[in-house]
């Protein structure tokens, strides 16, 4: 099969032989880019340049590291976000040139990332690969040859990145696009959550302990569990809420999965949220009434936006339901949620701290490498929902 070829003006940060960086500006004929696949398909010594999504750190030819990166010496592309099978991966060295900027012990946020990488198509650990590359860089922006600084996690860095295909939009094309994003996502099973919870909610102050969503107490990982005063996973998007119960989709989403005591956890059950009730028992500053659940102060806006994610990210296109705020505290099993107008005012009493910044960088980093918009542009609520 002939690959197009595109003609193009090229402006990039390339490898000398010695190792130099510069700059060439030059007008020519550019093959396109090879998917995983067809660089799997083409081990034969040839340069090219491939695109895929980083989905791990190979260790071995058929292990790769998905979390707890060992190195900064190679990753894995493939191409699918969420693909687990190694014959599936192009193994990529990663030389010094390049491993402040894209090795995964350094740059865990890589992780789940799609790059470019252009070099020679060779076995790499035994396995399809690619060596010696010429440039790496996120899709979508100027390759580097040689870069020395750490990705910026600010608004202008690979976090905007990550939000290109939504620059610009709002109302309806808005809501599409960061659906379009954010569905690309590693699934996790009700037990990997746990895991998970222990480290997206960690104290700050102790990393022993975890910190609890509508109580605010800081308690032992070790406690988590079904007995009186242990912690355990609240769906701040009630499971009911759509019967998506605890199977891997929406059941096992951790952007609204948290800790919580089990006693408070059943307090809230499946209300909707709103304002008003009466105090609940060993959470501080919440209060509860027959048909609506109300938040302390200081996680209203959190739990707004964990509502507004889970709204975009379940549109009803993957075999989940097609989940939905209204204004309404009287959802019963419906895939619905309220109260919209409730939740739009938390949003902007109570934008993100630290403490949910971190929270949704580590679930990107190292669990399920998707991202909750509203976190890094809570404007966005308002321009869907208005």
């Amino acid at each position: 099969m002939r690959r197009s070829r595109r003609i193009a003006t090229v402006i990039a940060l390339t490898l000398t032989a010695a190792g130099a960086a510069v700059v060439m500006t030059s007008t020519a004929a550019v093959a396109a880019d090879l998917s995983v696949s067809q660089a799997l398909a083409a081990q034969d010594g040839r340069s090219a340049s491939v695109v895929g999504y980083v989905v791990g750190q190979p260790t071995a030819t058929n292990t790769v590291l998905r979390s707890g990166f060992t190195g900064d010496t190679a990753l894995a592309l493939a191409d699918s976000a969420s693909e687990t099978g190694t014959s599936r991966m192009l193994y990529v060295q990663i030389t010094a040139a390049y491993r402040a900027q894209f090795g995964l012990q350094t740059n865990p946020s890589v992780m789940g990332r799609r790059l470019v990488v252009a070099g020679q198509l060779t076995a790499y650990f035994s396995h399809g690969g690619l060596k010696s590359p010429t440039s790496v860089a996120f899709a979508g922006t100027v390759p580097t040859g040689s870069p020395t600084s750490s990705p910026t996690t600010g608004p202008t860095g690979p976090v905007e990145t990550y939000y290109a295909a939504a620059a610009g939009k709002t109302g309806t094309a808005l809501r599409n696009a960061l659906h379009g994003i954010i569905k690309t996502q590693t699934k996790l099973t009700y037990d990997q959550v746990w895991d998970a919870l222990k480290d997206t909610d960690q104290d700050p102050n102790n990393s022993a302990n975890v910190i609890l969503l509508y109580s605010g107490r800081s308690q032992s990982k070790s406690t988590n569990g079904g007995g009186a005063n242990d912690w355990n996973r609240e769906h701040v998007w009630a499971k009911s809420h759509g019967d998506f119960g605890t199977a891997t989709g929406p059941g096992t989403d951790v952007h609204h999965l948290r800790p919580e005591d089990v006693s408070v956890n059943s307090a809230r059950g499946n209300k909707d949220f709103d304002l008003g009730g009466s105090a609940v028992s060993e959470a501080p500053g919440c209060l509860t009434d027959s048909d609506s659940f109300e938040p302390r102060a200081a996680v209203k806006g959190d739990v707004a936006r964990m509502i507004m994610y889970m709204a975009i990210r379940y549109e009803g296109d993957d075999g989940w339901p097609n989940l939905e705020i209204n204004n309404s505290t009287a959802n019963g099993s419906a895939p619905y949620i309220g109260k919209l107008s409730v939740l739009l005012q938390w949003n902007q009493q109570d934008p993100p701290d630290a403490f949910e910044r971190r929270r949704n960088d580590r679930i990107y980093a190292t669990w399920q490498h998707n991202r909750n918009p509203f976190i890094d542009h809570p404007e966005w609520a308002a321009a869907i929902w208005g």
